[in-house]
């Protein structure tokens, strides 16, 4: 076979493949969605809206039947409980009904999400593990963001650094071990930033870019739990969430890793960059 007959085959492979992405309208499903379609994907958004729900799983065979691969999000924590369980009986579902080829976003540092991750390798899936830094996204949507707006940070991190990701990058990384064959199966993917910032440093980017007088308060991860219930967290949750926070904020997590330079051969996109995209969308703005 010529190499021009080798690269269209795979181009016509990349062409052919329907690929389903749990959590289709949220914060990472929805950029591996776009990033998907980009691609020449075919995508088959999961979520409730379109039938699918993690806690059903009468309605997991109508969305994965005659898919090629899958990327699988867990709309709680890769650590909260229950998560493996749900992980491990959709994978294997998912490899019962054709569907071998499963991405699993997990989170670095998090011992919790291991046996989210151990569930994924015994199903019999050839599997690929994300494991992502935290999302620089998370001051640009959800309650950080609305902090920000109102001009002050709660947050239980002290001043420990944190290499944050670009969720654009993390799309771009599964699809590429979506897409690659063999080349990621059985692998796990660590990426982050090009860059470590505390949250103090994340914010006074923000201010910067804003040109608002914006506060920074660290408070320790098991007073934060009032903040959590202000924001409607039911209590169970916001008890595993501050142990959790207490965990990885501990600085195991404090440098960079390269996995997206190893996948998509280049640098990470800086989080300097995302609050000038994001500053100019007017984001912040009170």
């Amino acid at each position: 076979m010529t190499p021009n007959a080798k690269t269209t085959q795979g181009v016509r492979r990349t062409q052919d493949m329907t690929v389903v992405v749990t959590g289709a309208s949220g914060r990472t499903g929805s950029r591996v969605a776009r990033a998907a379609r980009a691609a020449g994907l075919t995508v088959r958004a999961a979520s409730r809206s379109t039938g699918f729900d993690w806690t059903d799983r009468s309605t997991w065979p109508d969305v994965l039947r005659g898919a090629t691969a899958a990327y699988l999000v867990h709309p709680l924590d890769v650590g909260a409980p229950g998560t493996a369980e749900a992980v491990g009986d959709l994978a294997r579902t998912a490899v019962g009904l054709g569907v071998r080829r499963l991405v699993l976003l997990s989170a670095r540092g998090e011992d919790r999400a291991l046996p989210t991750e151990e569930a994924l390798h015994a199903s019999g899936a050839d599997w690929t593990v994300v494991r992502a830094a935290w999302f620089a996204q998370n001051f640009g949507e959800g309650p950080l963001a609305e902090e920000l707006r109102r001009g002050e940070l709660v947050f239980p991190a002290g001043e420990v650094g944190e290499p944050f990701v670009d969720v654009r990058d993390i799309a771009e990384v599964v699809v590429a071990a979506l897409t690659g064959g063999e080349r990621y199966v059985g692998r796990t993917l660590a990426v982050t930033g090009p860059r470590l910032l505390s949250w103090r440093e994340a914010v006074a980017e923000i201010a910067a870019a804003t040109g608002r007088p914006l506060v920074y308060r660290a408070v320790p991860a098991r007073d934060y739990g009032e903040a959590l219930a202000a924001f409607g967290v039911p209590p169970e949750e916001a008890a595993f969430l501050t142990e959790l926070f207490a965990e990885l904020l501990d600085g195991r997590n404090a440098h960079v890793e390269d996995g997206v330079r190893r996948v998509l051969g280049r640098e990470p996109r800086d989080f300097s960059a995302f609050v000038r995209e994001e500053a100019a969308a007017g984001t912040w703005r009170a």
